[in-house]
C-alpha cells in the first residue's frame, strides 16, 4: 500500500518513489463474486470542479468496468465525446475527483473460509478504496493487480465498497511544475488544463494516450477497467499456473506446468494435471503428491508430449491449441497454449546483424501492422469489436502485429483471437514515449511488479513473439533534442535522466522478462539496436521510418532508398470513408479546413490536412471537392504504403519485417489506419491483402527510373509460374506482350528483371503508357502490378467508362463490373447500407471485366440505388447528400 505519495516526494527532490505492491493471481471459479451490480458515481464532494458541474454532483447510475466519460454520457451529463467538436469543453473532467460507489452481499460459505481478497484490475489510476468505511488500498498504477486481504472486514449483508479516483493532473502538476528542468512529455495539451512546459502523463502509471496524440482526442478519464472480485479460500489457492515449453520439435514437446501455490498451513496435497488435446481427448498428464509449507509455494510438473501438434503463425501452418487443468486438492487453475519454439534471431553478417523471428526453426517474414488503443474508453471494447479488426488482419494475409506502448496491456480475448488466427504480437510494455522519472527506486519498482503482472498474464500465449521496453524513447533522447538541451542546462541531472532509463529499459524490464517469460526475447526500446551506440540504422535492429511523411520533402518513393533489417514503423494519412465522418459530422460542415473536420485531423494539432493534402498533389493534383479530397487520400495512402511494403519483401533476406503504422483507429477521424474505429476497410487494407499475399509480384519504379520485378515467395516450397509483361496505352492498345518462365526458391524473393524506362518504352508516350506485369504462379492466385511513368497527375487520361451492373445468383448479391479504359484506384461504395464487397480499391484493365460477391442484408433494389462506382480518371462525383441525421457514432 503506498505509505508516501510520489508527488510529495517529487517536488522535495528525493530519490525515492513508493508504490503499493501486489501479486497477480488465479482462483477457482467457485471462489470468486464478481461485484458488478448496483454501482454509483459522482463528482467528488469538494472537488476543483464541483462549482462548474453541480449537476455532476449528486450520485447517478455506474458500470463497472467503465470510465467516467462513459458514465457521465450514459446519464446524458455530456455530449457524445466523438462527434463534433466537444472536446475542449471536456477537460474539466480529467482535473475532477470522482467518487464511485456499491452495496454487495456475501454467501454464507464465503464468509466462513479462511482467507478472503478483493482483486482490483485497471484501476485508473490513484484510487483510494474504502470497504465498510475502512481505507484498505491506495493504488497508483493502472497496469497493476491489486490483491486486499479483507477476512474480518465482511459482513453477510449490506457491504459498502467506496472507490475515490483522484485527477492525476490536479495531483502531479505542482510537484512537475516545482521541478528545475523538465523531462520531454509527449503531446502538449491545447487546452489549457494543464501546461504546455509541464505535462503530467510520463510520471504516472496510466495509458499515455489519454493525454492525447497524433491520432486521437485528449481525454483523460479515470475509471474501474475491469470486474471487482471477491475471491476466498480456504486451505490453499492456486495464483498461477506457467506452461513452460522447454522443447518442441516435431518428435516431443517437454513442457513444464509450473504453479504457484498460496498454502493457509504446511501439509501434502495430491496434484493432477490433465490436457486436453485440440482434438478434444482429454488425458491425465503428470500427478504427484507434494508438500507445501504455509505461504508461497512453486511446484514443477514435467510432461512429455509425443508427435505434438505444433502452433504456427499464419500462412505456415495450423494454430492447435491444448488445454491443461491443474487440480490441487479442491484448487482448480487452468490455461491454454499452442506449442511452438520462437526465436529472435541476430546473426552477425557483411553488413551488420540480422533482426528475424524463427517459428519451429522457419525464418517467418513479419507482415502486419501496428495496433492502437481501440477506443479512447477501453472497457466498451467488445471480443466481436476485436475479433472483426484481427480476422481483418488475418484476412489481409498479416502473420505479425505491434501492440504499441503508449495504450494498455490488450485484454485476454485480444491474445486468445490472436493465438487462434496465428498472429505473432510484438508487445510492448506501455511506455509511449519522451522520458519517465526512472531515476527514483520506487518508481522503477512499481514498474517491475506492474511487468510482472503482465507477463505472468500473458507469457502462455503461443502468439507472445517478443516483449519490447518502449516506443520511440531511445531515439527521442539521442536524436530528438531534449537530452542535448538537458545536458546543457544541467549535466548532472541528465545523467541520472540516462542512467534511471538504462537501468529500467536495459536491466530491470529485461531480467523480468528473462525470469518470467518463458523463453520469449526481450527488446529494449523501437527502435534500437539493443541498447548499441546508435538506433535506427538499417544494417542491425529494428527502424522506424518517418522522413516520408514526417518531411514534406520526401515523396513516397523515397521509401525505395531505405533497407532496414526490420521495418517496425511507416505509414501515410488518410481519412476513412464518408459514412464513417458523417457519423461525426453533417455534411454541411464537411469540408478540409471546417471546424469540426479539423477537431478530427489530430496531426499537427488540427493543421495534419495540409500535409495530406501536401501528398495528395504530389500525385493527383489538387482535388475538386471534399469528396475528392478523402477518396485520393485513401488511394495516396495505399499506393505509397503498398510500395515500401513491397520493396521490403522483396530485400528478403536482408530485410525479414514490414509492420505499417496502423491497423485499427481509436476513434473515427484522419489517422494513419487502414481499419477505420466502425471497422471498415480503407484501400489500404484491401490493398494489403495483395501487397503480403504469401506469393505476390514486386515491379518497383524507382525515382531513377529502373523498374526492378521480384517474386515474391513466402512458402515453405519453390513456386514456379508465368510471369507476364504487357506494354499499353491508356485506351488499351497493347504495344508489347511478353511471357516467359519464372521460379523462386522457398522463403525467398527471386529478383527476375530491371528495366530502364526506355527500355520499357520503346520510344512511347509516357503519359499515356503504362507497363502491367502480371504472376500466375501454380496453385496461387494472380498478382499484378502496374508500373506508371509519371505522376498520376501528369497522365493523358481518358474517361475510365466503368459499367456496374449488380444481380443476385443462388448464392446472393454479385457485382459484374468492367472498364472501357485503364480505371485506377477504383472505390465501390454503397452510401449509408451495409455492403461489402469482396474486394475494392482496384485497377481495371481496358475491357477488363470482373465479377465480385457482394455481403449486404440489404435489398437489391436499395443496393442498385445506392451503389456509386468511380476511378481516378472520372470527374469527381460526390454521393448523394440525404437529409443530415444527428450524428451518432454507434459501438462498432
Amino acid at each position: 500500500m503506498s505509505t508516501q505519495p510520489f508527488f510529495r516526494r517529487l517536488a522535495a527532490w528525493l530519490p525515492g518513489l513508493l508504490f503499493a505492491a501486489a501479486s497477480s493471481a488465479l482462483a477457482a471459479p467457485a471462489d470468486r463474486l464478481v461485484i458488478g451490480q448496483g454501482w454509483s458515481f459522482r463528482l467528488a464532494p469538494g472537488s476543483t470542479q464541483a462549482a462548474a458541474h453541480p449537476e455532476a454532483l449528486p450520485w447517478h447510475a455506474a458500470t463497472v468496468p467503465g470510465t467516467v466519460h462513459t458514465d457521465l454520457l450514459a446519464q446524458r451529463l455530456i455530449p457524445d465525446p466523438y462527434v463534433g467538436a466537444p472536446e475542449a469543453g471536456l477537460q474539466w473532467i480529467g482535473l475532477a475527483d470522482w467518487e464511485y460507489r456499491t452495496r454487495f452481499d456475501v454467501p454464507r460459505a464465503a464468509l466462513a473460509r479462511a482467507r478472503s481478497e478483493l482483486v482490483f484490475e485497471g484501476l485508473d489510476t490513484f484510487a483510494e478504496v474504502y470497504l465498510n468505511g475502512e481505507r484498505v488500498l491506495d493504488a497508483d498504477n493502472a497496469f497493476r493487480t491489486w490483491r486486499v486481504p479483507v477476512h474480518g472486514r465482511l459482513r453477510a449483508a449490506g457491504n459498502e465498497l467506496r472507490i475515490v479516483l483522484r485527477s492525476p493532473i490536479a495531483r502531479l502538476l505542482p510537484a512537475v511544475q516545482a521541478m528545475p528542468h523538465r523531462i520531454a512529455g509527449n503531446y502538449p495539451s491545447p487546452y489549457g488544463d494543464e501546461p504546455r512546459d509541464a505535462m503530467t502523463g510520463n510520471f504516472v502509471r496510466k495509458p499515455g494516450y489519454h493525454y492525447g496524440w497524433d491520432w486521437g482526442p485528449r481525454y483523460v478519464t479515470a475509471g474501474i477497467g475491469r470486474p471487482v472480485l471477491l475471491q476466498s479460500w480456504d486451505t490453499l489457492r492456486i495464483a498461477d499456473l506457467q506452461l513452460r515449453q522447454d522443447h518442441v520439435d516435431t518428435a516431443r514437446a517437454d513442457v513444464v506446468a509450473v504453479a504457484a501455490i498460496d498454502a493457509l498451513r504446511d501439509g501434502a496435497v495430491p496434484l493432477r494435471l490433465w490436457q486436453t488435446a485440440p482434438d478434444g481427448r482429454r488425458t491425465l498428464a503428470a500427478q504427484r503428491r507434494v508438500a507445501l509449507h504455509a505461504g508461497a509455494n512453486r511446484v514443477e510438473l514435467p510432461l512429455r508430449i509425443d508427435a505434438p501438434q505444433r502452433w504456427f503463425p499464419a500462412g505456415y501452418g495450423d494454430q492447435p491449441l491444448y488445454r491443461f487443468e491443474l487440480e490441487a486438492g479442491e484448487a482448480r487453475a487452468s490455461a491454454r497454449t499452442g506449442l511452438r519454439r520462437i526465436e529472435l534471431r541476430r546473426d552477425a553478417d557483411a553488413t551488420g546483424r540480422s533482426f528475424h523471428f524463427a517459428v519451429n526453426g522457419i525464418p517467418v517474414f513479419a507482415k502486419g501492422a501496428n495496433t492502437i488503443p481501440f477506443d479512447m474508453f477501453q472497457p466498451r471494447v467488445t471480443r466481436e469489436q476485436l475479433r472483426r479488426v484481427l480476422q481483418s488482419a488475418r484476412d489481409a494475409n498479416m502473420n505479425f502485429l505491434r501492440s504499441w506502448g503508449g495504450g494498455y496491456y490488450e485484454s485476454d480475448d485480444f491474445f486468445d483471437l490472436a493465438d487462434e488466427l496465428g498472429l505473432l504480437v510484438w508487445q510492448d510494455f506501455m511506455f509511449g514515449g519522451g522520458m519517465q522519472p526512472a531515476w527514483d527506486d520506487a518508481f522503477r519498482a512499481s514498474v517491475v511488479a506492474e511487468a510482472r503482472d503482465q507477463v505472468r498474464r500473458l507469457r502462455n500465449h503461443p502468439s507472445i513473439a517478443l516483449w519490447g521496453g518502449n516506443n520511440e524513447e531511445e531515439i527521442a533522447w539521442k536524436y530528438w533534442g531534449h537530452g542535448k538541451a538537458l545536458k546543457e542546462a544541467d549535466p548532472a541531472f541528465a545523467e541520472r535522466v540516462w542512467q534511471g532509463y538504462v537501468q529500467l529499459f536495459d536491466h530491470d524490464l529485461r531480467q523480468v522478462v528473462r525470469e518470467e517469460g518463458g523463453g520469449i526475447a526481450y527488446w529494449p526500446s523501437s527502435p534500437s539496436d539493443d541498447m548499441a551506440e546508435a538506433a535506427n540504422i538499417a544494417s542491425s535492429g529494428d527502424m522506424h521510418y518517418w522522413e516520408v511523411w514526417g518531411n514534406p520533402a520526401h515523396p513516397p518513393s523515397q521509401y525505395l532508398e531505405v533497407t532496414p533489417r526490420f521495418m517496425s514503423e511507416y505509414g501515410l494519412q488518410a481519412w476513412p470513408v464518408r459514412r464513417s465522418i458523417d457519423a461525426f459530422a453533417p455534411r454541411g460542415e464537411q469540408a478540409v479546413d471546417a471546424p469540426v473536420i479539423r477537431a478530427h485531423q489530430k496531426f499537427l494539432a488540427g493543421e495534419g490536412n495540409e500535409r495530406l493534402l501536401h501528398y495528395i498533389r504530389m500525385e493527383f493534383g489538387e482535388p475538386a471537392d471534399f469528396d475528392d479530397f478523402v477518396y485520393l487520400s485513401q488511394a495516396m495512402q495505399a499506393e505509397g504504403i503498398g510500395l515500401a511494403a513491397r520493396h521490403h519483401r522483396a530485400s528478403r533476406p536482408h530485410t525479414m519485417g514490414s509492420l505499417y503504422w496502423q491497423l485499427n483507429d481509436v476513434w473515427p477521424g484522419a489517422s494513419w489506419s487502414s481499419i477505420d474505429w466502425f471497422g471498415r476497410w480503407k484501400a489500404l487494407h484491401f490493398h494489403a491483402r495483395r501487397f503480403f499475399a504469401p506469393v505476390a509480384l514486386a515491379a518497383l519504379r524507382g525515382a531513377d527510373g529502373r523498374t526492378a520485378v521480384s517474386l515474391l515467395n513466402d512458402r515453405t516450397r519453390r513456386v514456379r509460374g508465368e510471369l507476364r509483361l504487357r506494354l499499353m496505352t491508356l485506351d488499351g492498345r497493347v504495344l508489347r506482350d511478353e511471357r516467359r518462365p519464372v521460379e523462386a526458391a522457398p522463403l525467398s524473393a527471386a529478383a527476375l528483371a530491371s528495366y530502364r524506362d526506355a527500355e520499357l518504352l520503346g520510344g512511347a508516350d509516357a503519359r499515356a503508357t503504362v507497363a502491367v506485369f502480371e504472376l500466375q504462379a501454380d496453385g496461387e492466385p494472380a498478382s499484378r502490378e502496374v508500373v506508371y511513368f509519371a505522376p498520376a497527375r501528369e497522365l493523358a487520361w481518358r474517361p475510365a467508362g466503368l459499367r456496374a451492373e449488380l444481380r443476385r445468383d443462388g448464392s446472393g448479391h454479385v457485382l459484374d463490373l468492367s472498364a472501357a479504359t485503364l480505371a485506377r484506384a477504383v472505390w465501390i461504395d454503397f452510401g449509408d447500407l451495409d455492403a461489402e464487397p469482396a474486394d475494392n480499391a482496384l485497377t481495371l484493365l481496358p475491357g477488363e471485366r470482373i465479377t465480385l460477391r457482394v455481403s449486404s442484408s440489404a435489398g437489391s433494389a436499395a443496393l442498385r440505388a445506392a451503389l456509386r462506382v468511380r476511378a481516378l480518371a472520372d470527374t469527381p462525383r460526390a454521393l448523394p447528400s440525404p437529409p443530415s441525421p444527428t450524428p451518432n457514432p454507434s459501438a462498432p
